[in-house]
């Protein structure tokens, strides 16, 4: 088996039933391909309709929503593939994108992790040009700034004419990757229960020794925002977890001294602008998203006292967290 296609699946029906059909519709005499379908227990009762409908694929359904990392190492714990290939529920793929990806892959064995160029729905191609959160450029205007002051570096750095760009990251959406590296830097991070995982994996890999690259080779469409952000209250729940996952990084990544400095800095920064939203909303209530600062602010106060208590800064609904407290 050449490529397992792996996708995690939380009650994203509508978007994943439009990923499938496309892997479907995929004939490729270059490769083989298997895809495996990782439901995070939606419990919605839609499951075994999507199994009907995509009887030659194979599902799997987690004990519950235990997150985007573990739902990858549970997928990828059940590939028998060389190459494995998470993609998102809310993207579509072609037989020309995972064969390009196949033969990259192949022909760059330098390349620890793969991904491509992706397009929404408005035809708007995705900024790939990430870099590694460091303490210069942590906060949006201190990035603002190291993108201004190094301007012609980056330049130099990513518009190329190459098929090929380096970032120091890529999206989660799309991660090409051998089992080779997969298990050399033991998959997924599951402290993180949603967000800056791809990152994190990201930065195992090049503390590896490998490179992040992206193909300009093929395009991905990737639905802006269909997977997650649904209604106010799991808009308020996915930017929480943004905030946690930032936490989570901070302890992994950087240095005592640094950890001190940039951890009381964002929940400064968190608190303070999320408390004059939310006093915001109480007036302007028919603003839905002043209303998503408000349960944002409830829900990050309630995560700095378990993190206090607990005494890490861990997503509580990240799997490392539950069993850390089994």
């Amino acid at each position: 088996m050449d490529i397992s296609v792996v996708i995690v699946n939380y009650r994203g029906w509508k978007s994943l039933d439009e990923c499938l059909h496309s892997l479907k519709e995929i004939i490729s005499t270059t490769l083989q391909f298997e895809v495996i379908i990782i439901d995070n227990f939606s419990n919605d009762n839609k499951l075994e309709d999507c199994k009907k409908r995509f009887s030659e694929f194979k599902f799997y359904e987690n004990s519950g929503n235990n997150g985007f990392a573990n739902g990858c190492n549970f997928g990828a714990s059940k590939s028998i593939g060389k190459y494995i290939l998470f993609l998102n529920p809310d993207t579509k793929i072609t037989t020309e994108a995972l064969e390009k990806l196949l033969q990259t892959a192949v022909s760059n064995p330098e390349i620890g992790i793969l991904s491509c160029l992706q397009v929404n729905e408005n035809n708007l191609y995705y900024n790939q040009k990430h870099l590694f959160p460091k303490l210069g450029r942590f906060f949006g205007i201190s990035r603002i700034f190291y993108r201004k002051l190094y301007k012609n570096k980056l330049k130099g750095r990513f518009e190329t004419n190459s098929d090929l760009f380096y970032p120091d990251w890529v999206s989660g959406a799309v991660v090409f990757i051998s089992r080779e590296w997969f298990d050399k830097i033991k998959g997924w991070n599951e402290d993180y229960w949603m967000y800056f995982e791809d990152v994190d994996l990201c930065h195992k890999v090049t503390l590896n020794g490998g490179k992040i690259a992206v193909t300009r080779k093929t395009t991905i469409f990737h639905k802006h925002g269909g997977a997650s952000r649904i209604n106010v209250k799991t808009k308020a729940l996915t930017k929480t977890e943004v905030i946690i996952s930032k936490h989570v990084y901070i302890s992994n990544y950087f240095n005592v001294s640094e950890q001190i400095l940039i951890q009381t800095l964002l929940i400064l920064d968190t608190v303070i602008k999320k408390l004059i939203l939310s006093i915001l909303s109480l007036f302007l209530f028919f603003i839905p998203k002043l209303i998503v600062h408000r349960l944002l602010l409830k829900n990050i106060i309630r995560y700095y006292y378990q993190a206090i208590l607990n005494k890490t800064w861990i997503s509580p609904r990240s799997m490392n967290y539950l069993k850390m407290k089994s």
